[in-house]
């Protein structure tokens, strides 16, 4: 863990040590790039008053774009299944996104790429007659679980005044920014000394936290929800790591009680990666140490952002 830490160190302190007009951040508002803290976002986007967009979360590690293409594909089937569509061609939006990068130097980055309904309500009109938004900002990494937590794990709870959403009010694999659930279940969290919580649905199975899916290990089975969560990229890297390490991997309803009993625990996003969680309703989970599956998948998946089939480096020239 701690080479991959210490590289991220080392670049962070090099990026504050020559800080460019974009350092803090750049972003793509209205076809222009300015400065994260210079963008404005018009009042009367649908997406800032109904949350009537889709998004996609990319990252880049170490001055490499990692799984863009399979982002930009789960983009195109969140705006497909809301009828949107975005306004620059998959080989503009990638050019674009790449040149952010170049112009910002940043080498270890979140990116964020949003499409909205754009500045007309759709009641009265038709979606295909509406013009679409979009807005993209690139900046440093952020982490959902820090690098020091990640060393011991992260401590969470099973909410019991807040459950997730129902697929069939909101669609879960359709990438949205509708977290009404998720901060009450960060507020339960932090009112029961905990970080990071974990939603149920109504039927007794655990679906996804804030922001990650999750993972649970027992018997040397990985176990995960298949349904009400998002498909998250790096939920499926780490399913390609485990079939290749020969770790059987389940995708069924996972019940609550098996987070009370596994042997290991990970939640897993883009924005952190593969992040232990040692703590569950304030007792141990396993030992309470990060576990030897977790650790292996951690090192799989960092060592993948290196993979030339699955990630390109960029020219910061």
């Amino acid at each position: 863990m701690s080479c991959v830490f210490e590289g991220y160190e080392r670049r962070l302190e090099a990026l504050k040590s020559s800080p460019g007009p974009f350092a803090d951040g750049i972003a793509y508002v209205g076809g222009e790039l300015v400065p994260v803290a210079e963008a404005r976002i018009p009042l009367m986007d649908q997406g800032f008053l109904h949350s009537d967009l889709t998004y996609d979360v990319p990252a880049i590690w170490d001055g490499r774009f990692f799984r863009l293409d399979d982002h930009l594909d789960r983009l195109e089937r969140g705006c497909a299944r809301l009828k949107l569509r975005c306004p620059l061609d998959r080989a503009t939006l990638t050019a674009t996104l790449v040149e952010m990068a170049a112009r910002s130097g940043i080498r270890d980055a979140y990116v964020c790429i949003i499409v909205t309904r754009g500045l007309k309500y759709v009641r009265g009109n038709r979606a295909e007659d509406l013009v679409n938004s979009l807005y993209m900002y690139l900046v440093p990494y952020v982490w959902v679980v820090p690098p020091e937590m990640q060393k011991t794990g992260a401590s969470a709870v099973v909410t019991r005044t807040v459950r997730r959403v129902p697929p069939g009010a909101i669609d879960p694999t359709v990438k949205n920014l509708q977290w009404g659930d998720f901060i009450r279940g960060l507020f339960e969290a932090r009112e029961r000394d905990a970080v990071y919580p974990i939603l149920p649905d109504g039927d007794g199975n655990i679906t996804e936290g804030a922001g990650y899916n999750i993972v649970l290990v027992k018997d040397g089975v990985l176990h995960t929800p298949d349904r009400g969560v998002l498909e998250g990229v790096t939920r499926r890297t780490v399913m390609e790591i485990a079939a290749a390490s020969g770790i059987e991997v389940r995708l069924a309803p996972v019940p609550v009680e098996l987070a009370y009993s596994c042997d290991e625990m990970f939640f897993c996003t883009t924005a952190g990666g593969v992040m232990p969680v040692t703590r569950l309703d304030g007792a141990r989970v396993g030992g309470g140490q990060v576990g030897p599956i977790t650790r292996a998948i951690w090192e799989a998946y960092w060592d993948l952002h290196q993979n030339p089939q699955l990630s390109f480096a960029i020219d910061y020239g």
